[in-house]
């Protein structure tokens, strides 16, 4: 998990059909980038990484256990 940069998100956006310019792909990749690189210690170690809806029933599991 990497910081994304402007023109990732710009690509993104616009795969998605929402269009964005490059002043505010700019904006979002410098206010969601420390999000990023707050998680990239634990990336790819959680276990809701893979698959959200299994979370719950592998932390059900734990708790009847």
């Amino acid at each position: 998990m990497t910081r994304p940069t402007a023109k990732e998100i710009k690509a993104i956006a616009t795969a998605a059909g929402v269009p964005v310019d490059a002043d505010a792909a700019a904006r979002m990749a410098n206010s969601i980038g420390p999000a990023f690189e707050g998680f990239a210690p634990v990336a790819g170690t959680l276990p809701f990484d893979l698959e959200p809806a299994g979370f719950l029933l592998v932390q059900a599991a734990k708790a009847s256990k």
